[in-house]
């Protein structure tokens, strides 16, 4: 059986916990119909976060979706959050099934 496989994009923002309701209506708002929110521990030039307080969590969310959006999803988040808080941005070609879902 062949199974028939469409191209998207996958966006993944690591972000400060705190930001997570916040980026998750700003990517509703340009076009997200779904995404995976999982909370991660990491290190990097603002330092090291733990997790072992509710201030210094932080939260990895994928989303995936066109190219388009995830590049419109991206820039808002470069453009409102980057400045004050920590959050890095990746993107990757996926091929997923149903691609309404996406």
């Amino acid at each position: 059986m062949s199974l028939q496989k469409y191209p998207k994009t996958m966006l993944v923002i690591v972000a400060e916990a705190a930001l997570e309701k916040s980026i998750v209506g700003d990517a509703r708002e340009r076009g997200a119909l779904g995404w995976t929110v999982t909370e991660v521990r990491s290190a990097g030039l603002d330092g090291e976060r733990e997790g072992s307080w509710e201030a210094d969590r932080t939260v990895e969310l994928k989303l995936i979706c066109e190219p388009d959006v995830a590049d419109a999803i991206a820039r808002h988040v470069l453009t409102t959050y980057a400045r004050h808080y920590a959050v890095t941005l990746s993107f990757s070609e996926v091929s997923v099934l149903r691609p309404e879902r996406f």
